[in-house]
């Protein structure tokens, strides 16, 4: 049971292209942004969407993946976990962020 406490699968599509970053240690890093979408009928009977973004964060080999193979749209199916951090933006204030980081990658759909 102690895999569960932290674990998050999500599928949904890029709402843009990754962004790859290659750090000074040689590390590479992807940050993609996910959404996902619930369907569902008001009490008018009318078909109702809300879609939720997500922050991911991926790391190495999976960012590697997400540089080569990953595009703007496209359909993934990730797990991860949850983690947040605060920092101060360029105006001094203190934003907090929640992420995932992503563990498993599954590419989903047509190219």
């Amino acid at each position: 049971m102690s895999t569960l406490r932290n674990k998050v699968q999500l599928i949904g599509n890029l709402g843009n292209d990754p962004e790859i970053i290659t750090l000074d240690s040689g590390k590479k890093l992807a940050k993609i942004s996910l959404a996902t979408n619930e369907t569902y009928k008001n009490s008018e009977g009318e078909k109702i969407t809300e879609t939720q973004w997500h922050n991911l964060i991926a790391w190495n080999k999976t960012a590697d993946i997400i540089e080569r193979f990953v595009t703007k749209g496209q359909e993934i199916a990730i797990e991860g976990k949850l983690t947040s951090r605060a920092y101060d933006d360029k105006d001094g204030n203190k934003r907090y962020i929640t992420e995932v980081i992503v563990s498993e990658l599954l590419l989903l759909g047509n190219k």
